[in-house]
């Protein structure tokens, strides 16, 4: 067994940035052969600690050690010259290029003649995938995969640096649980071999299955660090901690405060889908969705619960227009038939969808909350034809009290914002285009507690207003906490439908796998 000892360590660091001090005098530790999960809200700071120990922000205050010696990496080059590697969790691929290109990019060998040595390329990238169990051919271009697919790929590229210390941010939030199991045999090897790693993640389950102690941060500052199992190096901090204690430390709050669904009565159906079937171009024969009907009323939550592939996200695009040429079934909205051939048209009868990847699909980053929350409502912001800088501002002022956003003012930019303030921005804009029914992709990914129970809380008064919401999650927990009713899909079609007062996580689950 490998003795523990620390790799990497930051020493009381502070960070600023304009107006806002990010991190205040905060230590932590990468042990060899132990997994740091490191925990907190969404704002907490713990991005931008990574950014520091990986060569990512050059500037700061305090100290940043390797194997006891201060550094001060230039940059990301520098930290993985030291050995230290992270995974992020906003994927940073280059979608028109292939995987094995996105793998070696910056890094390219090349032959005796100096050019780019294409074939080593390819079987380099075959082997790292191979031990994540990722099939796919590695000529396929990025755009091609599904965002799981390129989570695994981000994965496999930390991993051919071979480094001492590796850190994970968030690396199962678009894996199914099949891809989580070898990912996790992985970590256990990769600590059997003496790497330290930092694990960022919301998931409690994943933190006791995983660390040997824990890292809790809150508002910038580190608020504790607490064994979970193992004896670390240089003594340990009092006693083992609890699950309760780790919530209470992260959200400043009791865990009997966070989010209990409201009953509330509901109205005549506002949405009716009828053998909606989805024909394969790429596979004749083959159909992507297969004779789904599904209906919602007002002030309705259905959750949608299926494994990675069950046709979840289809079924959203197709019935929102994206695929009209290869799509047939009936759509009622409100008790009236309609034909949807384009997004537009899907808004323009009253849906709305609020997407999986809200960084790629939902907001356009470099553009102030205001213009993100306006932009599929500009007619609301109009003056006799013109555009209404005064109407534009209040209206998304308005949605930003609303939804609580925090932010400067709605002239902050979206990308400087965290993952559950940037899907606030996400719920506004499309709330502005008052939708009859609200389609939401995965509206918790990647966002930590107190913010996941925010959006609990505004999907449960959405619905008591009458709204009707069809919610997709992977987490069975969150569908069955959120939903007054789930129908699982499996394979592209529809599996069971679990009332409220019948839900069962082992029925569910188990209606959900292919037969």
């Amino acid at each position: 067994m490998i003795e523990p000892k620390v790799i990497v360590e930051a020493r009381e660091v502070t960070k600023r940035f304009p107006g806002v001090l990010a991190l205040n005098k905060v230590s932590l530790r990468i042990v060899s052969g132990q997994v740091n999960a490191l925990v907190g809200e969404n704002g907490a700071g713990k991005s931008t600690l990574m950014n520091i120990l990986s060569g990512v922000y050059t500037d700061y205050e305090g100290d940043v050690l390797v194997d006891g010696e201060v550094q001060h990496f230039q940059g990301v080059t520098d930290a993985q010259q030291k050995g230290i590697a992270i995974i992020h969790q906003e994927l940073s691929n280059v979608p028109y290029m292939n995987i094995a290109e996105n793998m070696f990019m910056g890094r390219e060998p090349q032959t005796r003649f100096g050019l780019v040595d294409h074939q080593r390329m390819h079987r380099e990238a075959r082997q790292w995938l191979d031990r994540l169990h990722l099939s796919v051919d590695t000529h396929t271009l990025m755009t091609a995969l599904r965002v799981g697919q390129q989570q695994l790929v981000e994965i496999a590229k930390a991993l051919m640096l071979q480094a001492r210390a590796l850190i994970m941010d968030e690396p199962t939030s678009s894996l199914t649980d099949n891809e989580t199991d070898i990912l996790f045999a992985l970590i256990e090897e990769l600590k059997s071999q003496g790497v330290g790693i930092v694990y960022i993640s919301h998931k409690m389950d994943e933190v006791w299955r995983l660390a040997d102690f824990v890292t809790i941060m809150r508002d910038g500052q580190l608020v504790d660090e607490r064994p979970l199992k193992a004896t670390i190096p240089d003594g340990e901090p009092s006693g083992i901690i609890t699950p309760d204690e780790i919530v209470q430390m992260m959200v400043g709050r009791e865990r009997k405060e966070f989010f209990v669904k409201e009953e509330h009565p509901l109205g005549d159906t506002m949405l009716q889908v009828e053998h909606l079937t989805w024909k394969d171009v790429a596979h004749p024969g083959r159909n992507v969705l297969t004779d789904i009907s599904l209906s919602v009323r007002s002030g309705e939550v259905l959750g949608l619960y299926g494994l990675m592939g069950a046709g979840r996200t289809e079924l959203f695009e197709a019935i929102f227009g994206l695929h009209a040429k290869e799509v047939t079934g009936r759509i009622i909205i409100d008790g009236k038939e309609v034909v949807i051939r384009h997004p537009e048209e899907a808004v323009a009868c009253g849906l709305a969808l609020c997407p999986e990847d809200r960084k790629r699909e939902g907001l356009v980053l470099g553009m102030t909350i205001e213009k993100n929350t306006t932009l599929p409502a500009l007619v609301e912001c109009l003056t006799q034809g013109l555009l209404d800088g005064k109407k534009e501002r209040q209206h998304a002022d308005n949605y930003r009290q609303r939804l609580g956003i925090k932010s400067t003012s709605v002239l902050q930019q979206a990308g400087q914002l965290s993952g559950g303030n940037q899907q606030k921005i996400v719920l506004g804009k499309w709330l502005m285009t008052r939708p009859k029914v609200l389609f939401l992709d995965e509206p918790t990914r990647g966002i930590d507690i107190h913010a996941k129970n925010e959006i609990y809380r505004l999907i449960n008064q959405l619905a008591s207003e009458g709204m009707a919401i069809i919610v997709v999650s992977s987490e069975l927990p969150e569908i069955m906490a959120l939903s007054d009713r789930i129908m699982t899909l499996r394979e592209g079609c529809v599996g069971d439908t679990f009332e409220r007062q019948h839900f069962d996580d082992r029925q569910i689950l188990k209606a959900s796998l292919p037969q």
